[in-house]
């Protein structure tokens, strides 16, 4: 619980008092009633945000030895308890300004159930031993066929959140994108293909690689994506399951954005943007392999199918693939070509809450479509996801486009 192998990974037990923090720092202080469970908390778990206070060095978070496990849990039900006591009786026009930050709130907390899984693996990775979080059955690796692609119509569309229920302020306001004729592939990049660019050279050719991508890969020593490993002529990846080859069928992932882009034009195509993804996206179900599916794995275009075709598990009708992209949803996290920037007209949300997305946009980009860590109600086509162009421990794949 107390594991932290990088500053961008947080201790588990620091996830269940932050995502805590959230509520008594944004919520219970609209109360008068409401007490701290411990003032010294306030700093220790708050995350980024400037303008409540200080905040404890991040790249530090594992040296928190106390609070203890149990004193955490005794945090969480204490701020629930509040929580559900405040809002039994509460005001109209109080409940009013509180429910905004209580959506956001558990919403913030199924980010932070992703990344607890992500964080995870990630401090797991670092043990020789390659410990085993949860087996799973692995699937029957059957090669696939090249990819068909989908072509659409150039014009004007709307991206962007419209209509009731939650989104981040990042999704909005809604607005309008000319996109030019595009296509899209139907799936995802595979491992089998990711080892071909190997193979072919692509992390030594600097000619496929941006200027910083370039830098990046030589300063890391980038030659696979993540976790990967070589044991003779095969490869190897640590999973959550534990340390298994390579299967050919997934998806590739654990890339970063330079890898991605590398990768597009060794492939003779590119990332789409993010406008172009949605445009795609936003006609289809939610259907994929998420957190519930309790893989902590991406799955072959082939497991998908089966998924989408099951009744009991998501009753949608599948189409051909040459009609529509699978695995829009789930898996892995797409990467884009579109830097995280804000749309036309954003306004940020009011007070120390306008600090959780808009001061990012800047040097990151945007990812679509969740992973197999995203809580499945929490996604949606207007997601906006975001990271640093290096970053790689997320579940972060490839899809790939191209102009008409």
């Amino acid at each position: 619980m107390n594991l932290q192998s990088m500053p961008d990974v947080s201790p588990l037990k620091w996830h269940l008092a932050h995502t805590t923090w959230f509520f008594e720092t944004f919520l219970l202080a609209q109360f008068n009633h409401y007490r701290p469970f411990n003032p010294a908390f306030r700093h220790l778990f708050n995350s980024y945000y400037v303008s409540v206070g200080e905040r404890f060095a991040r790249p530090l978070r594992s040296l928190l030895s106390r609070p203890s496990l149990n004193e955490v849990l005794d945090y969480r039900q204490h701020v629930e308890q509040a929580v559900v006591e405040s809002l039994h009786g509460c005001e109209a026009s109080l409940f009013a300004t509180i429910k905004p930050i209580l959506e956001l709130g558990i919403h913030h907390e199924q980010q932070h159930q992703e990344l607890m899984i992500t964080d995870l693996k990630h401090s797991f990775s670092i043990n020789p031993l390659g410990p085993v979080y949860r087996d799973r059955p692995v699937a029957a690796d059957e090669p696939l066929a090249d990819q068909p692609w989908l072509t659409i119509a150039g014009g004007l569309y709307e991206i962007g959140w419209s209509g009731d229920g939650f989104c981040f302020d990042n999704e909005t306001p809604r607005h309008r994108q000319w996109l030019d004729p595009f296509m899209i592939a139907s799936r995802l990049v595979t491992n089998a293909e990711m080892i071909a660019f190997i193979n072919a050279g692509g992390y030594q050719r600097p000619e496929l690689w941006l200027s910083d991508g370039w830098v990046a890969r030589t300063r890391h020593g980038w030659q696979a994506p993540e976790y990967w490993y070589l044991v003779g002529d095969t490869w190897y990846t640590y999973t959550l399951a534990g340390r298994l080859p390579v299967a050919l069928a997934e998806p590739v992932c654990h890339v970063s954005y330079y890898e991605a882009d590398a990768y597009a034009r060794w492939a003779g195509a590119r990332l789409p943007t993010e406008a172009e993804w949605e445009v795609v996206a936003q006609r289809l179900p939610i259907a994929g392999h998420f957190l519930e599916s309790g893989l902590f794995h991406p799955q072959s275009v082939q497991m998908f199918r089966s998924l989408v075709e099951s009744a009991d598990q998501q009753p949608v009708q599948m189409v051909d693939a040459n009609q529509q992209p699978l695995q829009m949803f789930g898996d892995v996290w797409e990467w884009t070509a579109s830097p995280y920037t804000p749309y036309p007209r954003y306004q940020p949300l009011p007070g120390s809450l306008g600090e959780y997305n808009g001061k990012f946009m800047c040097n990151q980009f945007v990812l679509r479509g969740g992973s197999c860590a995203t809580p499945q109600s929490h996604i949606r086509p207007t997601y906006r996801n975001f990271f640093p162009p290096e970053a790689r421990w997320q579940f972060t794949g490839i899809r790939l486009a191209r102009n008409v």
